[in-house]
């Protein structure tokens, strides 16, 4: 039988009326002749009895004085009471089911505790109990170290969990299921006719991920890339197939000619851009302040440079710190708070001139400022003030057209193909 793996978030598996949505996902995939691996994270969010950052307050949040190997132990319990709570539903439906921990899943981790990196996957004891018909529900998140530890995998861990067990299963698909059917073309919140985005390649939906786009963690999808596993982005809600990330080879062998540039638009809001000058050509400038950023912890986004001028982003949390340090070492600088990044995503931007150009208009036209561009093959970075935000995303949304319907040309295997009407 072929496997599906099946990842349920937190809001998702909170509720007993969303739990009764998560079964029927269930049932239907079984109903379809599928072997069933279903990974839950921890119940609800921060205020849930049984979160994972509710969990953590427990202990002094952030600031506890637990051990890391004691904090992993308490942090991967909330997973455990999902797997069973959901298992006793299930059961309560006559489906059979089996609850393997992270590491009984075969999960091996590096002995790294809070944020440990998968280093082997021995799914032996999932693929018994598939044999059996049952359904295997694994709580995300965790895993067992080489030397016997059980160790949680960080932030998003358990889109990790579950592309990691659909690489060692060889899944049809991993489907990770949210509160949204699929990715959208830009926050929905800010740009209303923005549409949901039927494919994208890997590398599309981790720089989603990566710049402001809460769909799925980066690392599952480097996970999937590994044996070109199908990733589904599904709303809970809804028997739509959503966003179905796939190599762009794939993509284009469906698309013909017909390249789409621009898959969507995304941002993070709130950060502060820091510009760093020299009145003359200062070669170790950039170097100085770099390593005074990493040295106190301090993480930098969006770099440009010049012989005497360094630009940078900081969270707005770092700001205060940020600018200390460069009191400090008496350079010239001016923060700028409060500022969006603007990310335009395309695979079929890669080599194709005018996108910039593109872009730079839509936001003159619209009368907003742009502080500081930046560009890749398959990313393009604009700064503005936050005040700006709508009205950017807004113009660019409509700049390139993206609220355009697409039209579907075939379905293959449950995997729809769609190209731009």
């Amino acid at each position: 039988m072929d496997v599906i793996v099946q990842k349920f978030g937190g809001t998702s598996v909170s509720e007993k009326e969303r739990r009764r949505r998560v079964i029927e996902h269930i049932r239907r995939e079984r109903e379809s002749g599928f072997a069933l691996v279903v990974v839950v994270s921890a119940m609800g969010r921060f205020g849930d009895p049984y979160a994972t950052d509710t969990l953590l307050s427990l202990v002094g949040g952030d600031r506890s004085n637990l051990p890391p190997r004691e904090k992993d132990l308490l942090l991967s319990t909330g997973e455990i009471i999902s797997a069973a709570v959901l298992a006793e539903e299930l059961w309560e439906e006559d489906i059979p089911n089996t609850i393997l921990t992270g590491g009984q899943a075969g999960i091996i981790t590096n002995d790294r505790p809070n944020n440990a990196h998968i280093v082997a996957l021995k799914p032996d004891r999932v693929k018994e109990a598939l044999v059996l018909g049952h359904v295997v529900i694994v709580p995300g998140f965790q895993g067992m170290s080489q030397s016997g530890q059980i160790t949680t995998l960080g932030r998003g861990g358990s889109d990790t969990s579950a592309a990691a067990l659909g690489v060692a299963l060889d899944a049809k698909y991993v489907d990770i299921y949210t509160d949204v059917n699929g990715v959208m073309t830009a926050d929905p919140r800010f740009v209303e006719e923005a549409r949901p985005i039927r494919e994208m390649t890997y590398t599309e939906v981790a720089n989603y991920a990566y710049l402001g786009a809460k769909v799925i963690h980066p690392r599952a999808v480097e996970l999937a890339m590994q044996k070109n596993i199908p990733l589904r982005i599904r709303g809970l809600f809804d028997d739509g197939i959503g966003t179905v990330i796939l190599p762009l080879s794939e993509i284009n062998k469906h698309r013909g000619l017909r390249e789409r540039l621009i898959t969507g638009i995304t941002h993070v809001a709130d950060v502060t851009q820091i510009v760093v000058e020299s009145d003359t050509v200062d070669y170790k400038l950039h170097l100085n302040v770099f390593k005074a950023m990493a040295d106190h912890g301090i993480s930098v986004d969006f770099i440009n440079t010049s012989p005497s001028h360094v630009a940078y982003t900081v969270s707005r949390r770092d700001t205060e710190r940020a600018e200390i340090l460069l009191k400090q070492m008496e350079l010239t600088y001016k923060l700028t708070p409060g500022c969006a990044k603007i990310s335009v995503v395309g695979a079929g931007m890669t080599g194709r001139p005018g996108v910039m150009s593109t872009i730079v208009e839509a936001l003159v036209e619209a009368g907003i400022p742009i502080l500081q561009a930046a560009d890749s093959h398959t990313t393009i970075w604009v700064l503005t003030e936050n005040m700006y935000l709508k009205q950017a995303l807004l113009a660019l949304h409509r700049k390139f057209a993206l609220a355009m319907e697409e039209t579907e040309v075939e379905e293959d295997g449950g995997i729809v193909h769609f190209i731009s009407s």
